[in-house]
């Protein structure tokens, strides 16, 4: 959410960033927002001025009584009473426009990063970077499922008995494999100085509101009915919330955190939940990196944590690329983002696998985030990065990592995690 005072004092920069975003819907909004304001600043500045009249008439009141001028004395109680009947209504006003305003503000996306590039949605983000050479093996890399299945290592016959579709039963030494990439992510972070958490896996509406658009979490969260929790879609959402309506010492920043959770999504869209796979499913483990830094430093931590995502999928044999996030694919509280993806020698294409974002002080402002400094109290800036989403870390450690025979090799990185082996077999 954007500062009043900025939107009040450049409107042409907001609307320009609307029209980069591609949400030309939303131009009416920001005069709207202007006017609401200023109608809402003459009711307080009414209100104010009723206030100080009541004050001096109140302290008027006290001194006709004592020189016994009772009728004056009653004609300024009834303007008292006057005074506060008015002033009911005028704060009454003052409420209903200040929950317009915000939720105007609530829909009116942040200001983008002069580098983003500018384009209408995924399909013109662009690459940046490549790390590791995206191999073909001379073989046909089965599909995902099928490498899963020779292991004896999914089940989603079962799964769709107890669940329906969308979810799955990971077995034997997939199921091993997937929790020691995940112990594996936890220790990497730790290993750069992040401190681990586990969060909690529910959230209450007004961390959602936090955090998150609206129409995203029409789109993501699945609401517990009859209690005013959600099921969180990532455990950002947790880790920022954590701090909602704090002061940070300065001198504590920045706060560097990696926290494990499950997160369950709708996954609601055009693209559907995957019925064989297990790409896109209802719910999956993930190792997440969360940073509350200065303003100043944001954008140095930007860099520094998809380069943690990009080393991380190195050290386990997987090529990946960085993309970035061009305007009309950004989500509407996110100042830069970029897609760290990975190889698929099986499609001999890249695929989404993370996602590391700023959103300046969007969520901090949401929330009442802020830090203590020597000249007084400011918003801090936060981000987040995804360290290894699972099962799609495990689809992209599988296809890199299959030999022929239906084996998969172990990185030596992730063999203290698997007992020191250095292969699995499989078992059809």
């Amino acid at each position: 959410m954007l500062d009043i005072k900025f939107l009040r004092e450049n409107p042409e920069i907001v609307k320009e960033n609307i029209k980069k975003k591609f949400q030309d819907q939303k131009l009416p909004l920001v005069d709207e927002v202007i006017e609401l304001d200023k109608e809402l600043r003459d009711y307080r500045a009414k209100g104010d001025s009723l206030r100080a009249e009541r004050n001096s008439t109140s302290t008027q009141i006290g001194g006709l009584m004592k020189e016994k001028k009772i009728e004056e004395a009653n004609q300024m109680k009834q303007r008292v009473n006057d005074i506060n009947k008015e002033l009911e209504e005028v704060e009454v006003k003052e409420t209903e426009l200040a929950e317009e305003i915000k939720k105007k503000m609530m829909v009116i996306p942040n200001i983008i990063d002069s580098s983003v590039p500018i384009g209408k949605d995924d399909s013109e983000n662009v690459e940046n970077e490549r790390f590791g050479e995206p191999v073909v093996p001379p073989f046909e890399v089965p599909y995902h499922a099928d490498i899963m299945d020779r292991l004896n290592g999914i089940d989603k016959e079962s799964s769709g008995r107890t669940s329906g579709n969308g979810f799955y039963y990971l077995m034997g030494d997939v199921a091993r494999i997937h929790s020691a990439m995940i112990s594996y992510a936890r220790d990497f972070m730790i290993s750069k100085g992040f401190t681990y958490c586990i969060p909690p896996f529910m959230i209450r509406g007004d961390v959602v509101d936090g955090v998150m658009s609206f129409a995203e979490m029409e789109a993501m969260m699945y609401k517990i009915e009859g209690e005013d929790l959600f099921l969180i879609g990532t455990s950002e959402h947790s880790m920022i919330g954590k701090f909602k309506g704090q002061i940070i010492n300065e001198a504590e920043l920045p706060l560097t955190l990696t926290s494990y959770s499950p997160c369950f999504r709708k996954e609601v869209g055009s693209h559907g939940i995957e019925e064989r796979g297990v790409y896109r499913v209802h719910q999956f483990e993930k190792q997440e990196m969360v940073v509350l830094c200065k303003p100043e430093d944001s954008m140095e931590w930007y860099n520094k944590m998809w380069s943690f995502t990009v080393e991380f999928f190195r050290s386990l044999d997987i090529p990946v690329r960085t993309l970035e996030c061009c305007s009309g694919d950004l989500a509407d509280l996110k100042v830069k983002s970029c897609d760290v993806e990975a190889w698929s020698p099986r499609q001999q294409k890249y695929f989404e696998v993370g996602s590391c974002s700023t959103l300046g002080d969007a969520q901090a402002r949401r929330l009442g985030i802020r830090a203590k400094g020597k000249d007084g109290n400011y918003l801090v800036h936060t981000l987040n990065n995804t360290v290894l989403a699972t099962p799609r870390g495990l689809i992209a450690f599988l296809e890199n990592n299959v030999n022929e025979d239906g084996s998969v090799n172990i990185p030596v990185a992730l063999r203290p995690y698997m007992g020191g082996q250095e292969k699995v077999f499989p078992k059809k």
